[in-house]
């Protein structure tokens, strides 16, 4: 696959994703797909599992904004925040491909925080 439709693929996977479209959401990912939350230390075996996971979810997000895609030929980086209830989650999310489908995915998620005033010199605000 293409750099160019895998970036397709991922801008796809990333609207039904806000959508809350479970079905073309996972549409990205081999039937073996494996998705990993270091964080929480669970690994998700297959694409069904993946999204039965998602799909009893909770807190639906109400919110979601792509920062940024980057990647090249089987390695995509997508940086992204979702908002949960009125609280954003800041997430990387790492995709590997092979033959036009995600097959192994590690998401990292953060709280935001306050910035501490002693950099302030340094920094400017809005990232």
């Amino acid at each position: 696959m293409q750099e160019e439709q895998i970036r397709e693929a991922l801008n796809a996977h990333w609207r039904a994703s806000a959508a809350g479209d479970l079905d073309a959401e996972h549409d990205i990912y081999d039937d073996n797909a494996i998705c990993e939350y270091p964080q929480s230390g669970e690994r998700i075996l297959g694409r069904v599992n993946l999204q039965a996971l998602r799909g009893h979810h909770p807190g639906k997000p109400s919110g979601f904004d792509v920062r940024r895609i980057q990647g090249e030929g089987n390695l995509w980086v997508t940086e992204y925040s979702i908002n949960y209830q009125g609280r954003a989650a800041y997430t990387v999310s790492i995709m590997e491909f092979r033959n036009g489908k995600v097959v192994h995915e590690t998401q990292y998620f953060s709280d935001p925080f306050e910035a501490p005033g002693w950099r302030s010199q340094w920094v400017q605000q809005g990232a």
